[in-house]
């Protein structure tokens, strides 16, 4: 088991460590996560890196990973744990058909861990083999406010209750990640039991260094092509922006064609990569791809 870094530094190597290119300001609120054993809640644009900070720090802490994937209509049931009814089934009749069965200690036998099914927070609250695992609940804009009310005693406290077998708290608690691309605000209360961060667009330098991390294989020129061209569309009046993702996707695609540098053509062929609606690609194509990828040569020229 990696040991928790014990700086700032310490966190930015051990992140670039698994390819992870962070800024200053992202590494330190990870090590302030870490070091006061504080829930993290990253809000950001859509494919920006906020799911990756979590499955990079399982990765480089040799940690579990238990992700919670929030959708409309989550509840605590499936967040937590449900009881195997079918198995419940199976037992009442067993003991119907041998007969003489005592129906209180039945009962009390049913609603024991043995029929209980293991959902995410509860996972997250039992003791793990290499140390507390990583809990990463992802995208949590995506549920409703019953739901955010119920998550305040396991981010307080690091406890679930299940009524038939009471309050389950974590002996280690474990290193919480929340991720909200902002659809909509998530209450305060929430946010209060966490240490905050914004993850934003990176500059040119950072985003190039990301794509050498995950892309090595790609040419210096080529790379430094993709970077500009996808920061250049993030100023263009698009429905959905690129993110650092689909920068890597592209540059992934790109070197799956053996392209060396872009054209309007390779562009042209390969937008789905990095844009993800239809009207967006449309108004990319053709001569705005040409005008677009005219300056950005004319900046890259000097360099």
């Amino acid at each position: 088991m990696t040991t928790i870094p014990r700086d700032i530094d310490g966190v930015e190597q051990l992140l670039a460590g698994q390819g992870y290119v962070a800024s200053r300001a992202l590494a330190t609120v990870v090590f302030l996560a870490l070091k006061l054993g504080r829930p993290l809640f990253l809000e950001g644009e859509a494919g920006v890196g906020k799911t990756e900070i979590a499955k990079t720090l399982a990765a480089a802490l040799d940690r579990r990973l238990i992700r919670l994937q929030c959708y409309e209509g989550l509840d605590a049931a499936s967040a937590v744990a449900e009881w195997n009814f079918a198995a419940q089934m199976i037992a009442i009749r067993t003991a119907e058909a041998q007969g003489g069965a005592d129906r209180d200690a039945l009962k009390t036998e049913l609603f024991t861990e043995d029929y209980l099914i293991e959902r995410p927070l509860l996972a997250a609250m039992r003791p793990q083999p290499g140390g507390a695992p990583v809990l990463l609940i992802d995208e949590l804009d995506r549920t409703d406010e019953p739901f955010e009310a119920f998550l305040l005693e396991a981010l307080s406290d690091f406890q679930v209750t299940i009524p038939e077998l009471g309050t389950i708290k974590a002996p280690e608690p474990p290193i919480v990640i929340l991720t909200s691309n902002r659809t909509r605000e998530v209450h305060d209360a929430l946010k209060r039991r966490c240490l905050y961060h914004w993850v934003d667009y990176p500059g040119f330098d950072r985003e190039l260094a990301i794509l050498h991390a995950r892309v090595p294989e790609a040419q210096a020129a080529l790379s430094r092509e993709v970077v500009a061209f996808v920061q250049r569309l993030r100023h263009e009046d698009l429905f959905k922006k690129p993110g650092v993702a689909e920068a890597i996707d592209w540059a992934k695609c790109l070197l799956a064609l053996d392209v060396i540098s872009l054209s309007p053509e390779v562009i042209a062929d390969t937008l789905g990569a990095i844009l993800k609606y239809q009207d967006d690609i449309a108004r990319i194509q053709g001569s705005e791809a040409r005008r677009l990828l005219d300056e950005v040569k004319r900046e890259l020229a000097p360099a």
